[in-house]
């Protein structure tokens, strides 16, 4: 089964001045991601505003990117959703239009027990193939719900589908531990940006990074050089970076790359799904100067 690794890229949901799905810009955006020389794409995550989506538009979207990536890189469709009805429906679907495989966030809002994420798990793997890939995806700062290794090794145990976690939260330690599930088998990749490096050189697979979009050459010199074992030219990469992110993630970072992205002609609008908020006149701004006063095209070597 095809595992997740690499810059994953959580691609933006492009939107018309109608708010309807861009095709247009959607399909620029994977050429965009491909020729960057980035591994994998993951539509209709947090960074595509999947929880303002609705089922349809949802579908559009996974059926644009599938599509139009043609196979020439894995594509995981995120399918978490407000309900197990609606999960598992975006899950078949994703199935159904030939993604790689697919991601599911915790429940939201509410809270569950360990024993109910179990089952809510299980029951999604369940509704797919059972050779299809399913990725656990935790991000408790944003769903309430967490996952801990026991609740991963439950669900490894029943699932054998479920290949392994995203998760978005900076608990290094955790990290390691989920990579302890499956007998050291489970796949795990890091959210937050600044791990990257570390986390593949304990043995991680690697991020899923919306500023990839952006900086798209600097992920993948972080990658090629942890291919290579080369940790001095990693951890360069990875600082460099660092820098970068900061900047795009100091107000709205789903909004700033679309307001990059707009700039470098890869989408049409900047715009939001309400109601999330896009930046300001003089916030775009002070975000294009600050980013192109960094030169942020340049690897620094």
């Amino acid at each position: 089964m095809q595992k997740l690794f690499g810059t994953v890229v959580p691609i933006v949901t492009p939107l018309t001045d109608e708010d309807a799905v861009d095709e247009g810009s959607l399909r620029n955006l994977v050429d965009h991601v491909i020729e960057g020389g980035l591994q994998c794409l993951y539509p209709c995550g947090t960074t595509g505003e999947m929880m303002y989506l609705t089922v349809k538009e949802r579908k559009e979207v996974a059926e644009i990117t599938v599509n139009h990536t043609a196979g020439r890189i894995p594509v995981f469709v995120h399918v978490g959703g407000w309900n197990l009805k609606d999960t598992v429906e975006l899950a078949r679907h994703a199935v159904g239009i030939g993604a790689d495989g697919i991601g599911v966030v915790t429940p939201a809002f509410y809270k569950l027990s360990d024993r109910g994420l179990v089952d809510y798990y299980e029951a999604v793997a369940r509704s797919v193939p059972e050779d299809f890939p399913v990725y656990l995806y935790g991000i408790p700062q944003n769903a309430v719900n967490d996952l801990n290794v026991a609740v991963c090794e439950e669900v490894a145990k029943r699932c054998p589908n479920v290949l392994g976690i995203k998760y978005s939260y900076p608990d290094f330690t955790k990290l390691q531990q989920f990579m302890m599930v499956r007998d050291q088998k489970f796949s795990v990749l890091v959210g937050p940006d600044h791990l990257f490096e570390a986390l593949c050189a304990v043995g991680g697979d690697g991020v899923v990074s919306g500023n990839a979009m952006i900086v798209r050459e600097h992920y993948a010199a972080v990658w090629d050089a942890v291919q290579k074992k080369d940790f001095d030219a990693a951890t360069r990469y990875q600082r460099r970076t660092n820098v970068l992110n900061a900047v795009m993630c100091e107000k709205n970072n789903i909004a700033a790359y679309k307001v990059i992205l707009k700039d470098e002609g890869v989408i049409k609008t900047s715009n939001m799904r309400r109601p999330m908020e896009n930046l300001s006149a003089q916030e775009e701004a002070d975000l294009l100067r600050t980013m192109k006063g960094l030169d942020y095209k340049h690897v620094i070597v």
